[in-house]
């Protein structure tokens, strides 16, 4: 049963979120039970303060454990004072408020904090991709989650470009998963390509994540365990809506709300858009977000200027491999795969994000994107140089001067990241 509320006109008060939840979860199946809520990290907006007091308050004194995990992908580790930060509450009073509770990362990169479910064969994955992706994939998850009677999967739902929108069961894969499925999942993006992906519900991504749920056994209630997903919509920080549910209808009402509240349709294409990333965002390959955004919205021959003077690194994570590869099209990898078949799906996908659509010639090693990528950062010249993206001092530009043009093909986004925009005549 879905409970929620949510509306477009309309924001919800602390009151309200604290009334869904109370009505989700103030049930006997919680006493004594022990509980994993899975978190978004500091990359996405949402009222984790709110939701960590109000599930604290609902079922610390009533469970045997209420834990949480930051799925973070293959991001970095928060470190204690981000963790203090994104729940709203230092470590002290944590521990004297909350005396069952404990807060982990999630470390991706570590095979002892893993376990694997099952595994997707190639041929089921065959049929959920479509035919363009062919592997086994295993179903690698964080081992924790095996120590747990009850998870609640928790994180706002916004236009993604891997998965056509995030949050739900995305949570797991790639939130808490392992590299293997990051990487096919990845990949699988990749090779759909984000302008035909984001602020799409159904895509082959998120049927492949999907499937890859009902492998953990929390979700087909095994052993009396059980998985709660609380789904949220915002525009901006204002939460419009949450829903809790099953995986699936959570995700699907909090998405049908963000369509309407986080994507913006234009009549025409820009030429130049400066988009400037939140704050939030600590390297590009979290701010380019802020090109996935807006690509939809620029018309051929076009550029998009990611305006972020505070980034000085292209990923804190995975910039030595982004630095060998650099950033390419789509067919700029298809066409050489045995040149990159070492490089992880994750990284080729990122690269072809970044860069957008656009066509390579084999015969005459010809890449010809659609729009150019130019970086206004603290990221050197010679390094955007060589990872193939465009450069310009970012001392040169004043956002200021670039507001209310766009009747010149100007366009200006502030706090770019999680707002999708796409120009009617750019339909693909």
């Amino acid at each position: 049963m879905l409970i929620g509320q949510g509306e477009v006109t309309q924001t919800l008060a602390p009151g309200a979120v604290r009334g869904v939840l109370a009505e989700a979860f103030d049930r006997p199946i919680f006493v004594g039970r022990r509980v994993l809520v899975i978190l978004p990290d500091s990359t996405r907006t949402a009222p984790i303060p709110l939701i960590f007091a109000a599930l604290g308050d609902l079922l610390g004194e009533r469970v045997a454990a209420l834990d949480y995990l930051i799925a973070l992908g293959t991001h970095q580790p928060m470190s204690p004072e981000a963790i203090d930060h994104l729940v709203g509450m230092p470590a002290e009073t944590r521990a004297t408020r909350y005396p069952r509770s404990q807060i982990f990362n999630h470390a991706w990169d570590n095979p002892a904090a893993l376990t694997t479910l099952g595994i997707i064969d190639r041929h089921e994955a065959g049929q959920l991709t479509g035919g363009l992706l062919s592997d086994d994939v295993p179903v690698t998850l964080n081992k924790l989650v095996l120590d747990y009677d009850h998870i609640i999967l928790c994180g706002p739902v916004f236009p993604h470009e891997v998965a056509g929108f995030s949050g739900g069961a995305k949570y797991l894969f790639p939130g808490i998963a392992g590299p293997d499925i990051i990487n096919f999942t990845h990949w699988l993006g990749g090779l759909v390509t984000s302008m035909h992906t984001i602020g799409v519900k159904d895509t082959p991504v998120r049927r492949v994540i999907h499937r890859a749920a009902e492998f953990l056994p929390h979700a087909r209630g095994e052993g009396g365990r059980g998985l709660d997903c609380i789904t949220m919509a915002l525009e901006g920080e204002a939460l419009h809506g949450i829903f809790v549910g099953n995986y699936v209808e959570a995700f699907q009402a909090a998405a049908d709300l963000s369509e309407q509240l986080n994507i913006i349709i234009v009549p025409q294409a820009f030429r130049s858009v400066l988009s400037m990333p939140a704050e939030r965002y600590d390297d590009l390959w979290t701010a380019a977000k802020a090109m996935y955004k807006t690509e939809p919205a620029i018309a051929d021959g076009g550029e998009v200027i990611i305006y972020a003077p505070q980034i000085s690194e292209v990923s804190y994570t995975h910039g030595a491999l982004i630095d060998r590869v650099g950033y390419h099209v789509r067919d700029y990898f298809t066409k050489q795969m045995d040149r990159f078949r070492d490089v992880p799906g994750s990284i080729l996908a990122h690269s072809t994000h970044v860069k957008g659509l656009g066509t390579y010639d084999a015969a005459t090693a010809i890449e010809t994107p659609r729009i150019q990528v130019t970086l206004a950062t603290s990221i050197p010249e010679a390094r955007c140089r060589q990872i193939n993206l465009g450069y310009l001092d970012y001392h040169t530009i004043s956002p200021e001067e670039w507001a209310d043009r766009e009747d010149e093909g100007l366009l200006l986004v502030r706090h770019a990241g999680e707002v999708l925009y796409r120009a009617r005549d750019q339909q693909r």
